[in-house]
Parts: structure tokens; sequence; C-alpha cells
């Protein structure tokens, strides 16, 4: 029996979109190189991210103490 060509048309189309999607991840991280190249060092060390934070507990934010307040003042005393 002949074989269809079929799956060698196929294969080529895959081939194809795989060798663009390269393409594009290389202009992606191309892009990504000089958007790295081009932005200043941040000043310090720290990272804004953590700026602020210190090891251990953390206090808690105003909006869990009013909470906090109202329940203490619904229950009353037990």
């Amino acid at each position: 029996m002949a074989k269809n060509s079929k799956p060698t048309s196929q294969k080529r189309a895959r081939e194809k979109a795989r060798m663009d999607r390269q393409k594009e991840k290389e202009q992606r991280r191309a892009e990504a190189r000089e958007r790295r190249a081009t932005t200043p060092p941040r000043s310090g060390e720290e990272d804004p991210d953590l700026a602020g934070i210190r090891p251990g507990p953390q206090p808690r934010p105003e909006w869990l103490e009013e909470e906090s307040s109202d329940d203490k003042e619904e229950k009353g005393p037990q």
C-alpha cells in the first residue's frame, strides 16, 4: 500500500510553527536583555518590596485592630 503524503505536510507545518515560536521567543529575550541594560540599577541594596519589614512577628494592620476592638465590645464581660 502506498503511504499518504498528508503526514509530511502536517509535519512541515508543525516544524514551521515551532520555528516561528522560537523566533518570537528570541525576540522577547532580546527585548528583555535590552530593557535590563537600559534601566538604571536600583539605589541601595534593600529590595523595595521588603523595605521596612523587620524579622519576627509583624504588627497587626489597622483594619484588623478596628475589627477586634468591635468584637470585644459586642461580647462584653464574661
